[in-house]
């Protein structure tokens, strides 16, 4: 059940999940921060988490399905788009249940939501790059699917200072071997897939959300899930809560893996 914040959050809210978005002027612009520290009397800025650069971990393979087994932690993976209340909903709804989620986002959405990508990490998450307009990126050719890339990289190191942690391919569950290649080669050791789809995308409904992550989690379990679903932010609280009573605690992928 929703809490009142999340509830007003979902309502009348744009459910955006994975469409196609136009493209955006790259130039550049002033990172979001924290309040103006200029003139007396203002609040300090909130204590800032930093960005981590992409995550190396020597002897896991370059296409990362799930963490390890015998541990008791999952990651929560979002694809990065929607109505920026039903994400700052849903972040909420995660940081009262003291989990830590990764999102991967879109480019093109950053370009819009410029100051996601602070919440995100202030709220002690994990950002990550999820190519600059959602494209089929395996059925692209090698330069326009490296551009998507890079993309995407270039508006996370402009507001954060990295190109972020992870980075998923768009509109497919594993990489070609050449997708594969160009993310090394943009600067990413690894390429983040996942072993459960929650298949929100298709909006569901929360239960149906609920029920398909939790009948399919396991320890070490990397679940895929979408931002700007109101569905998505419903079932969260009852998938965190389911598991808690496993035994099992959401964490960033980064920590999942190391």
């Amino acid at each position: 059940m929703l809490r009142a914040a999340a509830s007003a959050a979902a309502a009348g809210a744009l459910v955006a999940g994975c469409d196609p978005h136009r493209d955006v002027d790259t130039g550049a612009s002033r990172p979001p921060g924290g309040p103006s520290a200029s003139g007396a009397g203002h609040a300090p800025p909130a204590p800032v988490h930093a960005a981590r650069p992409p995550t190396r971990v020597p002897g896991l393979p370059v296409q990362i399905e799930h963490g390890p087994r015998d541990g008791r932690a999952v990651a929560l993976t979002f694809h990065g788009r929607g109505d920026p209340r039903m994400a700052n909903a849903l972040l909420a709804e995660a940081e009262r249940a003291g989990a830590r989620v990764t999102v991967l986002a879109v480019g093109d959405w950053l370009d819009e939501q410029p100051a996601m990508a602070r919440r995100i990490l202030d709220g002690g998450h994990e950002l990550g790059n999820h190519t600059l307009h959602h494209r089929n990126i395996c059925a692209l050719p090698a330069a326009a699917a490296y551009a998507e890339i890079r993309g995407c990289a270039a508006r996370l190191h402009k507001l954060t200072g990295t190109i972020g942690s992870w980075f998923r391919p768009s509109q497919t569950r594993r990489a070609t071997p050449l997708v594969t290649q160009l993310a090394r080669k943009a600067g990413y050791p690894h390429v983040l897939s996942y072993d459960v789809d929650s298949l929100d995308a298709d909006d569901p409904g929360a239960a149906a959300v609920q029920r398909t992550v939790l009948d399919s989690v396991g320890p070490g379990s990397v679940v895929s899930l979408h931002l700007g679903h109101a569905g998505t932010v419903a079932a969260l609280p009852p998938i965190l809560d389911g598991l808690r009573r496993r035994g099992l605690r959401a964490v960033t992928t980064t920590e999942l893996v190391t």
